[in-house]
């Protein structure tokens, strides 16, 4: 490990970390939610950590930098809606956070068939990642007059 590099650490989620995340949120994600929903940062990760089946925070020396989670879209198809919000940590500790996110889809895969979710077409570095865990990407279609792709994975994609 660099000496620059963060300690990572995951844990279940709590209420706690929110506002911790939210105050310092990647600008990126920020336009993201701003687009999406229209909700701040604060009021989008309250809402997606209420509606998930499972969420998790990491930290990076102890802080709090990374939420995520996956929600039910259609329980009786098995069908989840993974989603991802965070600081600018995660672009100063890129092979941590992939190190530690690698896995993270075919985990989901006990409760869910298919991983399905928005993601905005402008928030380059998560398409990226996107990309590299395996997602499939949709052409851009509009929401709320901002492109955004549809990915998705399956279980048998893993």
């Amino acid at each position: 490990m660099s000496p620059l590099a963060a300690e990572i650490c995951i844990v279940t989620a709590r209420p706690g970390h929110i506002r911790e995340i939210a105050e310092r949120m990647r600008a990126a994600d920020r336009a993201e939610i701003f687009a999406a929903s229209g909700r701040s940062p604060l009021s989008a990760l309250s809402f997606s950590y209420r509606h998930s089946s499972h969420v998790w925070t990491a930290l990076f020396d102890g802080r709090p930098e990374v939420m995520w989670g996956v929600g039910d879209l259609n329980i009786l198809t098995g069908i989840g809606a993974p989603w991802l919000l965070g600081t600018d940590a995660v672009d100063k500790n890129v092979h941590g956070f992939l190190r530690i996110s690698r896995h993270w889809p075919s985990q989901l895969f006990g409760r869910y068939r298919l991983l399905r979710n928005l993601v905005d077409a402008r928030n380059t570095i998560s398409i990226r990642w996107l990309e590299w865990l395996g997602f499939r990407l949709s052409d851009p279609v509009e929401i709320n007059g901002h492109p955004f792709h549809l990915f998705e994975m399956g279980d048998t994609d893993v």
